[in-house]
């Protein structure tokens, strides 16, 4: 008997559950927790709400409420919606309990003691608005690699990690003013320091599955930066720490730590300590996109704690939604609220572990959903265990017959269902949750075909004995589905083990111990509805017509926009417009100069290099230009600059002035101007 921990990746509790995330994380470690429960190993399955954090401290703003009251919300939808797919927590904790804050504390003042968090002092967006640094998704701007709009941290158009001061045109998410650039000093962990350590535990990790071992090996190929680990804003747990004071720790410092404190609740309600499961095997259940925080970051702070290692990661690749990829903000997504008020939540536990190995990204379909219920669930398993129960109601009282003399074909099935615990067992030891299930299936047909060849109701009249051992078979394997489905189907095994007559099975082992002759069956149920096409229709119209409201809104909000960018224009130019010294206006030096060289910046395709004559010397200006001009209309050209600025970074290309051009990037005309001329 084995000791196993089991994590989900935490849900971000500002927002419910989609069929993603139960596709990636829940549904896989819920059937291998379930599995090895029944296996007779002792599982501990925990998770929590990750509850601190940018996101949901910016959405508390945008409705006026507390960050705690948006967080509260979602934590109990959330906790609905893992309830509703029947997933067998152990614990599921919330990352504001008290618990959570003071061992996350404790952790992050070990490793201060231990020098593996130092302080530093770097640059960050600060708002003189709101008199308050921006982190991460407070500051929402240009991305310097593509052009798009960018949030923060992290741009989705094109997937780039940022830092906030290398957006374009930030502007604070709070008010709107642009920010400054300040001096802050942060706590970093040095993640550097156990670059090779991580190299080893990747490297010869035999759990590890392929797809978590490349990822990870990439991020070490290019070698590991030390990490931030703390933030300016009041959302969060406090740095514990004299003179931290207004720092929070970030929350992938202390997220992590929610399976340790989600473990540690546990243990206080049952008595039980939590440590002998994470001593046992641990294993991490995520999504692909948190796949180095998992594999990195969160074992080299378990390294600086002396913790043992997590044995197993295991990343559920992407769901795509009808051929594109689900976007909760178009509101492209099916919500598992939605899906459970509409199906039984079996079935979707076994589409999305049918569809394709979790390693692999998938699609879902209605129209796939639909046809792998009514041809697998409804005409394989569900058509076989109805004739095998009304056959035997109708020709044996609803008793197991007897097994007498079997004829090859009898013995050739009673191997295929002996053999099949063993296998599907095994398949879910090594994670592959999908191909257990198809063997599942593979039997359940060979079973409907043994049915046919045998043909109980000709061989009652012709020959009892035959149809008494294709009954007796029939029975067992349905016995042996009750039991191996468990993990997968839980309400619907029940239901099987209902009709049986035996008990709801939790044993594993049962699977191997055929019912006893003459043993007594329930009266057969419809088990599977077929779903028909109305239903799907209804489905995928909804489906199309939220797109479309989504798409109007977007098309709303944009007109607003601009219409909200005319008003400010207006402003601007009227007599509201802020009014500054001409002692403030003299302290902008703005020279003519001459482009002598011009290329693109790769991976943008707004920013320009450049390289300015102003007559003293020649100076480098990163300039958003691209998108009207080509570089080589440019070179020769003379222009504006300002050229007393304090040199920035914009796409690790160092600027030392601006350009001076209108909001449409059309540069001013001074050909009639010399070179290095100032304008007064």
């Amino acid at each position: 008997m084995t000791k196993i921990f089991i994590s989900c990746a935490l849900p971000y509790a500002n927002g419910p559950c989609h069929l993603g995330h139960l596709r990636s994380t829940y549904i896989p470690a819920d059937i291998y927790a379930r599995y090895n429960r029944m296996a007779g190993n002792e599982v501990l399955m925990v998770c929590a709400t990750d509850e601190h954090g940018t996101p949901i401290a910016v959405k508390a703003d945008l409705e006026g409420k507390e960050p705690i009251e948006i967080a509260k919300r979602y934590h109990d939808m959330i906790a609905e919606d893992i309830r509703s797919c029947d997933i067998s927590l152990d614990n599921f904790a919330r990352t504001t309990d008290k618990i959570h804050y003071k061992i996350s504390q404790d952790f992050f003042k070990y490793l201060y003691d231990k020098g593996l968090i130092y302080e530093e002092t770097i640059q960050q967006l600060y708002c003189e608005n709101c008199e308050k640094f921006l982190p991460d998704r407070y500051v929402e701007g240009i991305c310097p690699a593509c052009g798009s709009e960018a949030r923060g941290d992290h741009c989705e158009a094109c997937g780039r990690a940022l830092d906030p001061t290398e957006l374009i045109e930030p502007k604070c998410l709070t008010c709107g003013n642009t920010p400054i650039i300040c001096d802050s000093t942060q706590y970093f962990f040095k993640l550097s320091h156990f670059q090779e350590q991580l190299e080893d535990y990747i490297s010869t990790n035999e759990y590890l599955p392929p797809n978590v071992r490349n990822y990870a090996e990439n991020w070490l190929k290019e070698g590991l930066q030390d990490w931030i680990m703390t933030r300016d804003m009041k959302w969060g747990i406090p740095v514990p720490l004299e003179g931290a004071e207004g720092k929070v720790i970030y929350v992938w410092g202390e997220a992590f730590i929610g399976y340790i404190s989600s473990a540690a609740q546990w243990s206080r309600r049952t008595g039980i300590p939590w440590e002998d499961y994470w001593d046992g095997h641990v294993v991490h259940f995520i999504g692909k996109d948190i796949i180095y925080h998992h594999s990195l970051f969160w074992p080299a702070m378990l390294m600086g704690h002396d913790c043992k290692l997590p044995d197993d990661i295991f990343a559920g690749e992407f769901l795509s939604l009808e051929g594109r990829k689900m976007s909760t903000s178009k509101n492209w997504v099916v919500w598992v609220a939605d899906f459970v008020r509409d199906f039984d939540s079996d079935l979707l536990r076994y589409y999305l572990t049918v569809n394709a190995p979790l390693n692999k990204d998938t699609d879902f379909s209605w129209d796939d959903f639909q046809r792998r219920i009514n041809d697998e669930l409804a005409d394989v398993i569900g058509n076989f265990l109805h004739r095998t129960f009304t056959f035997t109601k109708k020709f044996f009282d609803s008793k197991v017959p007897e097994y007498k003399n079997p004829s090859e074909e009898d013995l050739e099935f009673e191997k295929a269902i002996k053999e099949l615990p063993d296998k599907v067992g095994d398949l879910i030891s090594d994670m592959k949750f999908r191909e257990g299930l198809v063997e599942i299936i593979k039997t359940a047909k060979k079973g409907n075909k043994y049915f046919n060849d045998q043909e109980p109701w000709k061989a009652v009249k012709e020959d009892l004995e035959r149809a008494s051992n294709c009954l007796y078979l029939s029975n067992q394997l349905s016995k042996v589905l009750a039991i191996l489905l468990k993990p997968y189907i839980p309400n619907k095994a029940d239901a099987i083990c209902n009709m049986i007559n035996i008990p709801i099975e939790d044993r594993w082992e049962d699977a191997k111990v055929f019912l006893e002759e003459g043993h007594t069956i329930n009266k057969a149920k419809p088990l599977f509805k077929k779903i028909e096409d109305k239903a799907i229709e209804q489905q995928k119209e909804k489906l199309y017509k939220n797109l479309e409201e989504s798409e109007d809104k977007k098309d709303s909000r944009d007109k607003d926009s601009k219409d909200n960018n005319k008003k400010l224009k207006d402003k601007d130019i009227g007599e509201k417009m802020d009014l500054i010294s001409i002692d403030d206006f003299a302290k902008v030096e703005i020279k003519i100069g001459k482009i002598v060289e011009c290329e693109k910046i790769e991976k943008s395709n707004k920013l320009l290099k450049t390289q300015i004559d102003i007559g003293d010397k020649t100076i480098q200006v990163v300039a958003g230009l691209g998108k009207r001009y080509a570089p080589e209309d440019l070179v020769g050209k003379k222009v504006p600059v300002v050229t007393n600025l304090k040199p920035a970074k914009l796409m690790g290309e160092k600027s030392e002035g601006m350009i001076m051009a209108t909001e449409s990037a059309a540069i001013l005309n001074p050909d009639d101007c010399e070179i290095g001329e100032l304008l007064m």
